[in-house]
């Protein structure tokens, strides 16, 4: 068994088991990946994917074991790296980062730009996508950091600790009916077309769970994971727009009008998530202090220490986090 052909099952199921776009990634030739995975299978006594002809077409539940003890290892593997990195080059590396367009956009920015002051020689990579996107990058060790507020709980591999809380506004045309309100109720809101976050992120977000709660169905016309794109088609008089209370900045969105929603949906939380047992480096944790204050490098080692999910919930419960 070689690690090579760790990473390149590994690699086969992170490409949706398309060998040819594997081989384009690992810069090998398909027919080399395809004769290592055999190689491993005759070695192992059995298959770890299904096929159909040269296509391989699942993985089998053998297989699936087999794949996550091998990213397993080669997350450890990479943590060595990391280690011997720490020592011969504490002040350069890579972070990765995984994030929404919201976390991008309005409460990353000065994080980012003091970080890269500091650490100049640190290559810094931003991912965006939904939170399931960006939480299965950081399972899968794609990304250092899976920030995000939704789906993060989908991944066991992950521990995530909590950032800040933060809650949303209700944004119309100044000529809007609602424009005038500074108090308005769920069922007031029901009666237009709403322009807000893709629902589909999480079936129990704070949004869906407050027009439930009041027992009426909002009418979604048209759904993003940006901000931005939210504020253009409200604009444009698609709807009326729910999003973030940090996306709306005064100067910018002057010919807008928000309205504080937060007695209509209860908080969310921000949280930033890493793979169990991966190895940080020091201005890994200094990124975590910077973006989360009360997250210092003694708290995320004792945290890192407990692993179980619950138990770490449990640790931050009377812990008053900011509101952003």
């Amino acid at each position: 068994m070689k690690l090579q052909q760790l990473r390149y099952i590994a690699e086969v199921v992170n490409h949706n088991l398309n060998v040819s776009t594997t081989a384009e990634n690992l810069y090998t030739s398909q027919p080399g990946i395809s004769k290592q995975v055999r190689m491993l299978e005759d070695e192992l006594g059995i298959q770890i994917f299904g096929r159909s002809g040269k296509h391989l077409t699942h993985v089998t539940p053998a297989g699936q074991q087999v794949i996550r003890i091998a990213n397993d290892i080669l997350g450890k593997v990479e943590s060595i790296k990391k280690v011997a990195e720490e020592y011969t080059k504490p002040d350069q590396g890579d972070l990765n980062i995984a994030t929404t367009d919201t976390q991008a956009r309005y409460a990353l920015p000065h994080i980012i730009q003091q970080f890269i002051q500091r650490y100049p020689k640190v290559n810094l990579h931003m991912h965006q996508g939904s939170p399931a996107q960006i939480s299965e990058a950081a399972a899968r060790g794609e990304a250092d950091f899976a920030i995000a507020t939704e789906a993060m709980h989908l991944y066991s591999d992950l521990i995530m600790l909590p950032c800040y809380h933060w809650n949303r506004s209700v944004v119309v045309q100044k000529g809007h009916p609602l424009a005038g309100r500074s108090h308005i109720t769920i069922e007031e809101l029901a009666r237009f077309p709403l322009v807000t976050y893709v629902f589909g992120f999480d079936k129990a977000s704070e949004i869906e769970k407050g027009f439930k709660r009041a027992g009426v169905e909002p009418r979604v016309v048209f759904s993003a994971t940006s901000a931005d794109v939210l504020k253009t088609y409200v604009r444009l008089g698609l709807g009326v727009g729910i999003i973030a209370s940090m996306a709306v900045n005064p100067e910018i969105d002057s010919d807008l009008v928000a309205i504080d929603a937060s007695h209509l949906f209860a908080h969310s939380t921000t949280k930033i998530g890493f793979r169990k047992g991966n190895f940080l480096r020091g201005y890994m944790y200094d990124f975590i202090e910077r973006f989360a204050p009360h997250l210092t490098r003694d708290v995320v080692e004792k945290a890192e220490a407990i692993k179980d999910s619950m138990q770490i919930e449990e640790m931050f419960a009377d812990m008053e986090l900011p509101i952003r």
